[in-house]
């Protein structure tokens, strides 16, 4: 079975509605495994030192958990099944990492508008990922 992953990306909720809805379209052609993804990103040592242990780890998987649910809802209310998981990391090498760990064919990242200043000079988020994934070779990013 083919697999996709769908990289939840709290600052651009449309891209992320819009990759699920591109996911509910493939799954109603061709049933697919579809898994979200929500990546925290890592907090340096000084910051972290302000935390008990494990206290950082339940709040950035907590914040991940609440960045998944509306994707979640929209893929439930159209009936399809999915997986989810909270990693923590950089994002770019994160999605590449987890695509490649579950086997998927395909990271949907849906479009986005008008770029950033950063997006311009390093790339938008989806550009970052499909530069990683380039050199496998079986695993395509869709989005902008």
């Amino acid at each position: 079975m083919r697999k996709i992953l769908i990289p939840v990306d709290a600052g651009h909720p449309a891209r992320s509605r819009a990759a699920v809805a591109e996911a509910i379209s493939i799954y109603g052609k061709d049933p697919v495994a579809v898994h979200l993804l929500s990546v925290q990103a890592a907090v340096s040592s000084h910051v972290a030192m302000f935390f008990g242990s494990g206290e950082l780890h339940q709040l950035q998987y907590a914040a991940g958990a609440e960045e998944l649910e509306s994707a979640q809802a929209q893929l439930t209310a159209a009936g399809v099944p999915y997986t989810s998981s909270v990693r923590i990391g950089r994002s770019a090498e994160t999605i590449a990492r987890t695509a490649r760990e579950l086997g998927c064919d395909r990271i949907l990242m849906g479009q986005e508008g008008a770029g950033s200043l950063a997006a311009k000079m390093f790339g938008s988020l989806p550009q970052q990922v499909r530069q990683i994934v380039a050199g496998s070779g079986d695993c395509q990013v869709i989005g902008s």
